[in-house]
């Protein structure tokens, strides 16, 4: 099989396989007589078939299988040996490639497009800038960070005498003429909290009432329209619920209230771990602490963001083969059409610019990725996941545990390592360019995403 490179520009090239019959015939003849060993037909043992018959009954279907599977390893080698770097995968080419006849043909010729990676060097100095934003941390944001660990670790109690906030249970009963009545709606464990109750004379009998009262309301005052509530709370259709508008009998069976956690030592050893903090003062300076973790981690991504962007102006006016681009990925993506690529292609095109701008980056100041690197990561991905549930403080060995079993996973690895390499590239870029710091509120660094 003869290979060769035809060279179109510098974004892509055609590559031109040309296959013999010598090439592919004594596999295909091989292949065959496997075959003829599993082949069973009617009127013959099994492996006893004539290979004749083989041959012209599936000759072709073999042939043509061979052959697909030589030109793309042959393609394929051909690319790495010669160390072409490519983007995407090898797309058949639309104009030079003519029809192929695997019934009348011997000898083959292929053609396919390559769209070609870009060769680019970026060059940075101090005159570049770039502004690494920290959010100023306040009272009034520790104390409410304080307040949602109370909730998250509150607790449900039962008490006698209802307020806004509470979760009431009880028997619902359709009334007629103050009666219960006769075939009426009847929910046993009925449930609504009165905060929730639109109508505000209808909330007030609620509100105050105890434990075992019977309480006589009138849903569509209580709900006001929301039929899709009323009608979740009588256990009803929504059809139904719009024709309601007798009055119910709600006898209490049970209330619950929802207890914020006590500001103490049971509280601080459930959000940092058993005994490492032990007061009020102590607590108060760790929430602190771990609230500037977080945004420091919030300004990092934002300073990575910008990072990128200074990576793609220094790359210029980055030429790609769109048209080959295109097709690859309409070919790659099922669910898409050509009118929906053209809308998303530049979107694409960027964030592709920008991966090749980082890859070289790397490649030309010789950044690699450590063993070291990924197990860091990887150790602050698991103690992300743990504060999402609120364990703050997790023990080393679990730890070392979970993120074990965390780089076991493929997916999970490939993304540990794409993070490590953008930590790589931004601690570098650092050094390279004039950083400066600039603090603002939360709400002025919100914005700069938008």
């Amino acid at each position: 099989m003869n290979v060769s490179l035809l060279n179109n520009d510098t974004v892509s090239s055609i590559v031109k396989l040309e296959l013999e019959k010598k090439d592919y015939e004594a596999q295909v003849e091989k292949n065959l007589r496997q075959f003829r060993q599993k082949a069973s037909m009617p009127g013959f043992r099994k492996g006893m078939v004539p290979l004749g018959l083989v041959k012209k009954m599936y000759g072709k279907s073999v042939q043509a299988e061979e052959i697909n599977k030589l030109v793309s390893e042959n393609l394929l080698n051909y690319i790495r040996e010669n160390d072409i770097r490519i983007l995407g995968e090898p797309m058949p080419n639309e104009t030079e490639q003519r029809p192929i006849d695997f019934d009348t043909q011997e000898d083959f010729e292929f053609y396919f497009d390559l769209a070609l990676a870009p060769v680019f060097t970026l060059k940075f100095n101090k005159r570049d800038k770039l502004t690494r934003h920290e959010i100023i941390l306040d009272d009034e944001m520790i104390e409410t960070q304080i307040n949602s660990y109370r909730r998250n670790f509150g607790s449900y109690e039962q008490v006698d005498e209802i307020m806004e906030d509470d979760l009431v249970k009880g028997v619902v009963i359709e009334l007629e003429a103050k009666k219960p009545k006769e075939g009426g709606i009847v929910v046993e464990e009925a449930i609504l909290m009165p905060k929730y109750i639109k109508g505000k004379q209808e909330q007030s009998k609620f509100i105050g009432s105890k434990l075992n009262k019977k309480i006589i309301f009138n849903p569509k005052k209580a709900f006001k329209g929301a039929f899709a509530e009323m009608s979740s709370f009588l256990k009803i259709d929504k059809e139904t619920a719009q024709n309601i508008t007798a009055d119910f009998q709600f006898e209490i069976k049970e209330i619950t209230r929802f207890k914020e956690a006590e500001l103490n030592k049971q509280l601080f050893d459930k959000v940092f771990g058993t005994d490492a903090v032990e007061t009020e003062e102590a607590f108060r300076e760790k929430v602190k602490s771990s609230l500037k973790d977080t945004y420091s981690q919030q300004s990092d991504y934002l300073f990575a963001i910008d990072v990128g962007i200074l990576l793609v102006k220094k790359a210029g006016d980055v030429q790609l083969a769109d048209p080959i681009l295109k097709r690859w990925l309409l070919a790659k993506q099922e669910e898409s059409t050509p009118e929906k690529m053209e809308e998303e292609y530049q979107s694409i095109k960027n964030n592709l610019i920008l991966h090749l701008a980082k890859e070289q980056v790397m490649k030309d100041n010789d950044l690699k990725i450590e063993n070291e690197d990924i197990e860091a990561i990887a150790k602050k991905f698991t103690k992300e996941q743990f504060a999402q549930y609120g364990m703050l403080d997790v023990p080393d060995d679990l730890l070392n545990q979970y993120t074990q079993e965390m780089l076991k996973k493929e997916e999970t690895l490939q993304n540990i390592v794409n993070r490590a390499s953008e930590d790589k590239l931004v601690n570098w870029m650092k050094n390279q360019v004039k950083v400066e710091t600039k603090e603002v509120s939360l709400e002025e660094f919100q914005k700069l995403f938008t």
